[in-house]
């Protein structure tokens, strides 16, 4: 039995240099639809062709082409964190939250592949309304 229960969704995020033109290059040559822009955060979120699968874009003014970073959706965070750490899972620094947007966390593989665990914020601050 895995540590984490993950949910149905990833986001494959990438560091482009600027995202609404990457928003707009994916959108005309593989038919990704846009979620929205947080322009604020510097992040905009792409619906894929795959269902639960979407596609993050991260400005960066020195992009790192072919880093990509596959981030997992959870539903607690904390506990999956704790869970990952307790079993010498490495983890990069304090879990950030965006309030009422995201929760995330990056940890490491054993080669040293960066992923990252979500909790989606939002779907508690619009109940909260």
């Amino acid at each position: 039995m895995p540590l984490v229960s993950l949910e149905n969704t990833i986001t494959l995020a990438m560091s482009v240099r600027d995202r609404h033109v990457s928003a707009d290059w994916y959108q005309a040559k593989l038919g990704f639809e846009l979620i929205h822009h947080i322009d604020e955060a510097g992040w905009s979120e792409m619906k894929t062709k795959t269902e639960g699968v979407t596609l993050g874009l991260g400005e960066q003014a020195e992009p790192a082409p072919g880093n990509t970073v596959p981030v997992f959706g959870v539903s607690d965070i904390a506990t999956a964190r704790q869970a990952l750490e307790s079993s010498g899972v490495r983890f990069d620094g304090a879990t950030e939250t965006i309030e009422g947007m995201v929760s995330t966390a990056t940890f490491y593989d054993p080669d040293g592949n960066a992923l990252m665990l979500a909790q989606d914020l939002s779907q508690a601050a619009s109940a909260a309304e």
